[in-house]
């Protein structure tokens, strides 16, 4: 049986919890073991985080120990999958550059804050956005410093309405990545449990966690 472990906590803001909640059932529904944690601990147990399929991560900010860190990426590198969304992935551990290497991105603003934007769908035979279209949120449009060896399947291009600077600027929102053995997959939508409202939001993330899980733990 594929098995997931989804580790949240840090900023309250991103109601990294309600999150949880939302996506742990989808998970459950598609076969999966589901276990939840509210501790980067959950990192140290070398044994066990090694014979998930899945590490989901939504911890904003906060700080991460060296020893967590490393046994983190070692169970991706090992062939575990890790997956998220918004800050909860890419704005977590800003200290810790070998965590934001893996991930490639790492949030930097977000002009205007909450704005009425587009994501585009440029990949249209990625089974994470297979069959969705473009659609419109109301949330954060995040301006990320991203890794150019990222896949990238759906961006947004930035208005320039709250930074000039920036008109016309082509931003990733979903890519996927390889750390080690490991699938990385990311998708910036989700400043908070509402946004995925949206279906094709929610879609993004519940698709990114199945195509990053390893077949067999």
């Amino acid at each position: 049986m594929k098995s997931v472990l989804f580790v949240w906590g840090g900023w309250e803001g991103h109601e990294p919890k309600r999150c949880v909640d939302i996506f742990a059932p989808l998970l459950r529904a598609e076969g999966y073991e589901v276990t939840i944690s509210d501790t980067l601990d959950s990192y140290l147990d070398r044994e066990r985080l090694h014979a998930y399929s899945l590490i989901v991560q939504v911890y904003t900010m906060s700080t991460i120990t060296r020893e967590q860190e490393r046994g983190l990426l070692d169970a991706i590198a090992s062939g575990v999958g890790f997956a998220g969304w918004h800050g909860g992935m890419a704005d977590a551990f800003r200290q810790s550059t070998d965590y934001q290497f893996m991930v490639g991105g790492q949030w930097v603003a977000h002009p205007g804050n909450i704005i009425d934007y587009t994501v585009n769908i440029i990949n249209h035979d990625h089974p994470i956005t297979a069959g969705l279209n473009d659609f419109r949120m109301h949330s954060e449009q995040y301006y990320m410093h991203v890794d150019p060896s990222n896949h990238v399947l759906a961006t947004t291009t930035f208005s320039g309405e709250y930074c000039p600077w920036i008109e016309g600027v082509v931003m990733p929102v979903v890519w996927t990545r390889m750390w080690g053995k490991g699938r990385v997959s990311y998708c910036s939508l989700g400043h908070v449990a509402r946004d995925f409202d949206v279906p094709e939001a929610r879609e993004l993330v519940r698709r990114g966690m199945l195509w990053a899980s390893r077949s067999e733990p």
